[in-house]
């Protein structure tokens, strides 16, 4: 037998051992799974809905993506609608700017020192709190925010080129004043929304068990649980939602939404007075809506997506983004103990001082970030060819992502840039099954 006849054989042979060893990884929301990898990948409700939660649903879509108006909107926020931030369900673009109205990304900001907002958490600007409104009804807003990229070359470790880029922003006052000179500023793209029902449904025990703080098995890989504040409960537990982990329920995260980036109060973020301008019903019909979202099934994989997969595990990549999780109890029995496949383990991880924000977020670390889940990775762009990665969109391909990743996800990230271009994109052609 030739050398090409051999290595055929063993590229056959070893596809097959790959998809017996990985079976069932193709329906990566398990029971919540949907055949769809068009631009509508991430619109469809999960299967096996009944008739209630089916309207539940359908009537959540309302208010979600209604574009509210004065007197309920503002008088400050970032923009008017959710589907404004998430169209077609996917991730927002990298873009801020006062001159357009609305922006899809947004600055959460805090001081060094100072009484914090919530026990735990961020101490806020005076007169701004955590997150910065750039836009308003009337007037002018909180602060101009102006963006601008910074490329960056960077190289393969066979010199293959490629190049990076990170966003710079300025941020000023309207009126002149100056902003407080100890401000820690984190920029940050709305992330995707399907799934997040069943990333809900992972039990705080699970995440638990994942955490591994003091790295005592030795592996390099030290994943912490944020603990940040509940305020439904009014007390301090595991987090899993946003990007350092810094929301415990999706709930919580929906009623947030409303209230920072919109500027409309809700139950759970009420007026002063406890008036809201966001009914219960629409808040719950919204989360329903959010939390039912299916996950879409991942594509074929080809003999050099097969071959990705095992390098996904033999870079290390998996050690952060776990392909397998189990749901546990829910709300909704249709998300309740199923067998997932995100590759997340919802935990902060550190990740290099190239991406640290320098800023606090209950827990986390500026250089530390929740684990983003892949499911849906390789159809991002396919529902918004303008949509891009990381937690503040400054990479616009897959491979600029991995560049980035430092601290715990150095060693992953060396193994693919000192890869052969072969094993790079064998290992790119598996992300974009996802």
């Amino acid at each position: 037998m030739t050398r090409a006849a051999s290595a055929l054989l063993a590229i056959v042979l070893g596809a097959c051992a790959w998809g017996d060893d990985l079976e069932g990884e193709d329906r990566q929301g398990g029971g919540a799974t949907v055949d769809d990898r068009t631009a509508t990948a991430f619109t469809h409700p999960i299967p096996g809905l009944d008739d209630l939660q089916a309207e539940m649903h359908l009537l959540g879509r309302g208010p979600f993506a209604f574009k509210w108006m004065p007197p309920q909107l503002g008088p400050l926020f970032n923009h008017d609608s959710c589907v404004a931030c998430h169209g077609g369900n996917g991730r927002g673009r990298s873009q801020i700017a006062h001159d357009v109205f609305g922006s899809q990304a947004l600055v959460r900001a805090s001081l060094l020192d100072g009484e914090p907002e919530v026990p735990g958490g961020a101490v806020p600007l005076p007169g701004l709190g955590t997150q910065l409104q750039d836009h308003a009804v009337v007037g002018a807003p909180e602060v101009f925010v102006t963006l601008e990229w910074i490329e960056q070359p960077a190289a393969y470790a066979n010199g293959d080129p490629i190049s990076l880029r990170y966003p710079r922003i300025t941020i000023r006052r309207p009126n002149g004043d100056p902003m407080p000179p100890d401000a820690r500023y984190s920029y940050r793209q709305a992330p995707g929304l399907a799934g997040v029902g069943l990333l809900d449904a992972v039990s705080d025990e699970t995440l638990r068990a994942l955490a591994d703080p003091d790295d005592a098995d030795g592996d390099g890989i030290s994943g912490r649980v944020n603990l940040a504040w509940d305020a439904r409960s009014a007390s301090t537990v595991p987090a899993r939602f946003g990007h350092k982990a810094s929301v415990p329920a999706l709930a919580e995260q929906v009623a947030a939404a409303f209230a920072n980036d919109m500027g409309l109060t809700n139950r759970i973020f009420p007026e002063p007075d406890g008036t809201t301008d966001v009914s219960s019903l629409q808040l719950d019909q919204v989360a329903f809506h959010v939390a039912t979202l299916a996950v879409p099934a991942a594509a074929s994989r080809s003999a050099a997506a097969l071959r990705g997969r095992v390098l996904f595990d033999d870079f290390a990549c998996s050690k952060c983004h776990l392909p397998t999780l189990v749901t546990g109890p829910s709300d909704i029995p249709q998300l309740a103990h199923q067998t997932i496949h995100p590759y997340t383990d919802l935990l902060l991880h550190d990740v290099g001082d190239l991406l640290t924000d320098a800023r606090t977020d209950f827990l986390a670390e500026g250089v530390e970030w929740r684990t983003p889940p892949l499911w849906g990775l390789g159809l991002v762009q396919v529902v918004d060819p303008e949509a891009t990665f990381l937690h503040d969109g400054r990479a616009r391909t897959v491979a600029e992502a991995i560049f980035w990743h430092g601290g715990e996800a150095e060693a992953a990230r060396e193994a693919f840039r000192t890869a052969s271009r072969r094993d790079r994109d064998a290992l790119l052609a598996f992300l974009a099954t996802l």
